[in-house]
């Protein structure tokens, strides 16, 4: 699986991380194996697309990226949390805005959704709710 993530309990964080070619099979399965484990519900998490060199969708209609974020949604803690995508190539940053944008109007998301094309923003965008507090 070319989805290589870490649990960081400490900042209640999951980072992700996307090598290669990226799959409909991969998402699905990184969404299923890691949001499963109660114990991080309400987690941020940040998942790093620099690394993606294809990305294998079978349509690119938006269908799957839909049924993604109704999955994403249904998984989700009931409190609220952050999602950071880093997407610097233009075809993984548009599919992840797509995403964000059927994450926002699943009314049983609670998953704040942003793009990005630098860690370094992504990781600001954390942060600031974490220094906010």
């Amino acid at each position: 699986m070319p989805i290589e993530y870490v649990i960081e309990v400490h900042l209640r964080r999951v980072v992700a991380t996307v090598h290669g070619t990226l799959t409909e099979h991969d998402v699905f399965g990184y969404q299923r194996n890691v949001w499963t484990h109660p114990e991080i519900a309400g987690f941020d998490e940040i998942v790093d697309m620099t690394y993606v060199e294809h990305v294998d969708l079978p349509t690119p209609s938006g269908e799957r990226m839909r049924a993604l974020a109704e999955l994403s949604a249904e998984m989700d803690a009931v409190t609220s949390s952050r999602f950071a995508i880093v997407a610097p190539g233009d075809f993984a940053y548009g599919l992840a805005r797509m995403y964000g944008t059927y994450r926002a109007l699943d009314e049983r998301s609670t998953k704040e959704v942003r793009v990005f094309r630098s860690m370094q923003d992504a990781m600001a965008w954390l942060e600031e709710e974490r220094n906010a507090e």
